[in-house]
Formats: C-alpha cells, structure tokens, sequence
C-alpha cells in the first residue's frame, strides 16, 4: 500500500467493527457453535459473488497449489476453533473480561513473529505493547470474578487468542501470494463447514432461533466479519501480524462504547483510564514499528 497512514486508518476502522463482535454474541440467543457457523456462513454467502463474477479470481482459486489449499483450509480451522472458544466463554464470564484476554494477541504474536518471521522490536514498541496491555487489564479488571466458572471462561477466551494469532500467522504468508476474496473464501467457507459438522454431530438446531438473533447472526457476517475481519485479511498483504494484534486490542475501547448505547453498560473512571493507557500504548508501539520499517 503506498501509504502507511492509510493503511493505519483503514485497520482501526476494521478495529471499530471488530467491536461490534462481543455485543451481536450476547445479543443473540443461540449455541456458541452456531453463532460461529452463521457469522462464517452468511460471511462466505456475501463474498461469494465477489469470487464467481471477477475472472482474475476464479483464476486464482482454480491455479491454487496443494500447499496453497492445505493452509487454506488450516487457516478455517484456526478460525471454527477461535471462534468457539470464544463464544463459549461469553458464556462463562463477562463481556468485559473475555474480550480483554482475547484481545491479548500481542503476547502470541510478538514471540510468534520473532521466531517465524525474524521481526524486531524496539524497547519502544515492546514497552507501547505492555502499556496497552495494561489498559486493557485496567479495562476489565473489575468484571474478573474469582469463581470457578470465570476461571474457565478466562481459560477459554486466552486459547482463543493463541488460536486466532494462528490464523493471522498463516494468512500472513499466504496473503503474500494469494489475493484476498479466494483467501477470505476459502477460510470462512472452511470453517463454516468445520462448524456445520461440528455442530450436527452436537444435534444442535440450525433454525430454531428469534428474529434478533437472527440479525444478530448477519451483523456478525456484515460488520464484524466482512467490514472487520476480512479488512485484516486484506491488510496482511502489507502490515505485520504483530501491528494488526496490537491493533486488536483497540477492540476493547469499541466494545466498552457500543455496550455503554446498546447494553446500557457504564463506562467508569477505571475504564476511561484503561482506554487512555490503550491509545497511548497503541501510539507508542505503531510509532515505533513505522520509524524501523
């Protein structure tokens, strides 16, 4: 991309409609793996044109290797099992501290990058990570509850994170080749189907359900999904899994804002606090990286 700030602009917003995940999960009254089949399912149908009509595209999927298909493939199971994980931990524990340890992707990614892809960190950009951890803590720190249940709520959400953080890893060195509707197409529609078995074998029901969640199901597709996560797909291409993680952890800032007008949640001081350590974090660490790019 022949500008970075554009590229920066375009991953928040993808940030901002990442938020809307957490609040469509708790809106909709369904299984966790259903959830997750439908926001793949309805995201593939949407995409799904975009692969058919354009040639170049066609030609990509029909010209793909056996390799190319494999991390395809593995990159849609990376995603059925984030999602899951996920999902089931709303379950469990609170909104607020579930997307706090799912957004702790950095701690996978930087470790993931050093090691795979030889990246390098200034002090700068690893102290910006750590201070935007910290807001994210702070953020969340008073819906930890010490129960049981939370505890494996925490559990879930924080695999999770290590599980997404492969997926980004592997779209990271397929994107390089591979344009991002066959890419984008290939992963949602392999794991929507991973999902569908999944949740047959379960005799789980696929119709079921009220007409909230139902719209729930497709703002998941829409917003979170296409206008979201299909943005980190394509920003691959030309920024880093460790940028687009730390990215990531924005998604709390957004959560907090939708939940306060849509869930009549409060935003406190200690929040607004976590948020204020979140952006200068964020500003320190993509700062830091752009000066070493």
């Amino acid at each position: 991309m022949q500008s970075s700030i554009i590229s920066y602009v375009i991953l928040f917003f993808g940030v901002f409609a990442l938020s809307t995940s957490a609040i469509f999960v708790k809106l909709a009254d369904a299984p966790a793996t259903i959830t997750a089949f439908y926001r793949l399912f309805f995201a593939t149908i949407m995409l799904l044109p975009f692969l058919l009509i354009n040639k170049r595209n066609r030609h990509e999927l029909y010209s793909l290797s056996k390799k190319q298909w494999g991390l395809g493939l593995l990159s849609g199971l990376f995603l059925a099992v984030h999602y899951v994980l996920w999902f089931e931990s709303l379950n469990y524990t609170s909104v607020a501290s579930s997307t706090v340890i799912v957004t702790l992707q950095p701690l996978f990614s930087m470790v993931g990058g050093y090691l795979l892809f030889k990246e390098r960190f200034s002090k700068g950009a690893v102290i910006g990570c750590l201070v935007a951890i910290a807001g994210s803590i702070v953020i969340g720190w008073q819906d930890f509850q010490i129960s049981g249940q939370a505890l494996f709520g925490d559990i879930l959400a924080f695999i999770a994170a290590g599980i997404i953080t492969a997926y980004f890893f592997v779209g990271q060195h397929v994107r390089k080749k591979l344009s991002l509707i066959p890419y984008s197409v290939i992963g949602y529609a392999s794991s929507a189907l991973f999902l569908c078995i999944f949740s047959f074998s379960q005799q789980t029901s696929f119709v079921d359900y009220s007409t909230q969640t139902w719209l729930s199901f497709i703002g998941l597709a829409f917003i979170a999904t296409i206008l979201g996560q299909t943005i980190f797909n394509w920003l691959l291409k030309w920024l880093s899994t460790s940028v687009i993680s730390m990215s990531i952890l924005g998604e709390t800032i957004g959560t907090c804002i939708l939940a306060y007008f849509i869930l009549d949640e409060v935003i406190s001081l200690q929040q607004g606090m976590g948020i204020a350590l979140i952006l200068i974090g964020l500003a320190l660490f993509l700062l830091q990286q752009r000066n070493n790019e």
